[in-house]
């Protein structure tokens, strides 16, 4: 098994056990796990629905066209009682991370950057130099609100204050807080480290001058929403969707086909753009 492997079950473990250990009497061991676990997948998935389906493919590569109200709940809903993300700054560094993909400018990881390094990086990324963030979207109320530091400490103080009013235990409240962004901490490590480093993965397309590597079992795609399929994202960042043969798994993807199902989301001519060298015979959207 691959140490990102091996870590992320380690953290989720460890996640669970803590919980069990932390829960206050009138819980027990039992329940708080079960209180632990629903906290967990609830920050997890709202997680995933915001970066990976409605900031990245939705806004900063338009490859999705969501209804403008769905975003701007999901947004707001995440920050507020999930895992802070400020959507302006995240958008205008995944541009630019697509544009210098290791290399200078990228504000994730230059290629000779290790895992020290990177992991430090994932706290206090590179300084951005230029503003790729010009879209509408962003200069509305909501996004402006939501991206500003007074919204973030609020929101997530309330988030927290709820927590504990809800369980009633302050010790148990904090182990879930700080289990769910170490395991937040792994999947950004996942996406700017492991499938950004050829020791690891494999590369389906080998013109790109970047280090983007696939990378397709299951824990790390379920966990990152597909954002493990680096290689083929970069090199169609367009595309609706990030595995391009049908032999690799894409929980992401299934995601997308839900909402779609639902209403809430059309593809964009850029995203059902099917290149002849991706070997899918259709999208299936």
């Amino acid at each position: 098994m691959k140490i990102y492997n091996i870590t992320g079950y380690l953290i989720i473990f460890s996640y669970m056990l803590a919980c069990m250990y932390s829960a206050p009497a009138h819980l027990g061991p039992w329940t708080g796990m079960l209180i632990g676990g629903v906290y967990f997948i609830f920050c997890w998935f709202l997680g995933g629905l915001y970066l990976a389906d409605v900031l990245h493919l939705g806004i900063a590569h338009r490859s999705l066209d969501y209804k403008e109200w769905f975003i701007k709940v999901v947004t707001v809903v995440n920050n507020s009682f999930g895992l802070y993300v400020d959507p302006i700054a995240w958008v205008n560094r995944h541009r630019l991370h697509h544009k210098h993909s290791d290399h200078p400018g990228d504000p994730n990881k230059l290629s000779g950057d290790g895992f020290w390094r990177t992991l430090y990086l994932c706290v206090m990324p590179y300084q951005c130099n230029d503003n790729l963030a010009g879209d509408e979207i962003l200069k509305s109320r909501t996004f402006r609100v939501a991206a500003n530091p007074v919204f973030a400490i609020l929101s997530q103080a309330f988030s927290f204050y709820l927590s504990w009013k809800l369980v009633g235990d302050l010790k148990f409240v904090l182990v879930m807080w700080v289990g769910i962004r170490i395991f937040a901490l792994w999947v950004n490590m996942v996406q700017n480290y492991w499938t950004h480093t050829r020791d690891f993965g494999y590369r389906r397309y080998n013109d790109e001058d970047d280090n983007a590597m696939n990378i397709g079992e299951w824990l790390p795609v379920t966990a990152t929403f597909s954002a493990y399929l680096q290689n083929n994202h970069h090199h169609y960042p367009g595309l609706l969707r990030l595995s391009h043969d049908k032999s690799e798994y894409d929980f992401g993807f299934v995601t997308v086909k839900l909402m779609k199902y639902f209403g809430l989301v059309k593809a964009t001519r850029t995203g059902t753009e099917l290149p002849k060298d991706v070997p899918l015979g259709a999208l299936d959207f």
